[in-house]
């Protein structure tokens, strides 16, 4: 099992939770006093569907990993028994909040005008922060996990490391955006070292996850956005900013075919499969849009729901 996640870990997946599904199905080995070389249908299919009452996703992701496992075990010369995957993944029911340009507008002016307070830094933060989300396509942890080693103002590029996957790009950033972060840099890390976070506390530690959300849902509220318990998100600035992309690649004529890739590498996707959603979900919002370029993007707008 130990060799197994290294494995895995070797080839992009963090199998951080799997690490700790396996360190379970380790003490159910133990409990039920297996000691084989190789993986049983009995021991399997007790681990899988030995709880009653746990749900069918919980099952799926068992399954899904005692295969992978097994079927290391077999390449390794210990023959298991390699688990069929029946029971149903979980289901990703949320849909995507798509900000209009002058929502976006509302919203960053919001943060621009947050007035100062001398116990917070939010009103020199957020402003950029934010921006940065939308004009990269940054997940909220990347934009937090941001040092200033990685943000580079003379080449204008960020450096995104470790992130899902464990995937590590750069990506460059517009020329207001550049402009942006230098004046940041000057307010903000004058005499901070390579290794401080770009966006940090008034502590000098990295900036709360929780801590960014709440700041967004009250500047949802000042910009006029209502918010329920399911969104708009902070992660939903990344979808628009995909879907605004690829609406303006088709309003402008640009061959997507040739220009999907790069999106894909931008936003740091494993394969096409997480990118082609954001067409799939450009061409429900626009249909007028897409309906002139049907022809050539028939093959690439999947059918379903594929992230």
């Amino acid at each position: 099992m130990q060799e197994y996640l290294v494995l895995m870990r070797m080839t992009g997946f963090q199998y951080k939770r799997q690490g700790r599904m396996l360190e379970m199905f380790d003490q159910y080995c133990y409990d039920v006093g297996f000691t084989g070389d190789g993986l049983d249908a009995e021991l399997v299919n007790g681990f899988c569907y030995g709880v009653y009452y746990e749900k069918a996703s919980t099952r799926y992701q068992k399954e899904k990993l005692l295969s992978g496992l097994a079927e290391h075990l077999c390449t390794i010369g210990n023959p298991s028994y390699i688990c069929p995957r029946k029971s149903a993944p979980k289901k990703r029911t949320y849909t995507p909040y798509i900000f209009s340009q002058e929502e976006l507008g509302n919203l960053f002016r919001a943060a621009d005008t947050y007035p100062s307070h001398r116990l917070s830094n939010r009103h020199i933060v957020d402003h950029v922060m934010f921006r940065l989300i939308y004009g990269c396509g940054l997940r909220l942890s990347e934009a937090l996990n941001l040092k200033l080693k990685d943000v580079d103002l003379t080449e204008g590029t960020l450096t995104i490391l470790h992130s899902k996957n464990n995937k590590d790009r750069k990506i460059p950033m517009a020329a207001s955006l550049v402009d942006r972060c230098k004046k940041y840099n000057r307010e903000m890390h004058l005499f901070s070292d390579q290794e401080t976070y770009y966006f940090k506390s008034t502590f000098n530690r990295r900036l709360d996850n929780s801590t960014a959300y709440r700041r967004f849902r009250e500047y949802l509220w000042h910009a006029g956005i209502p918010h329920s318990g399911r969104g708009p998100r902070i992660h939903d600035l990344r979808h628009a900013y995909c879907v605004h992309c690829l609406k303006r690649w088709v309003l402008t004529g640009k061959d997507l075919t040739n220009l999907f890739p790069y999106l894909s590498a931008y936003l740091g996707h494993a394969d096409f499969r997480g990118t082609q959603y954001y067409l799939r979900l450009t061409a429900d919002l626009y249909p007028d849009i897409i309906s002139k370029t049907e022809a050539t993007l028939g093959y690439i707008i999947p059918e379903g729901r594929c992230l």
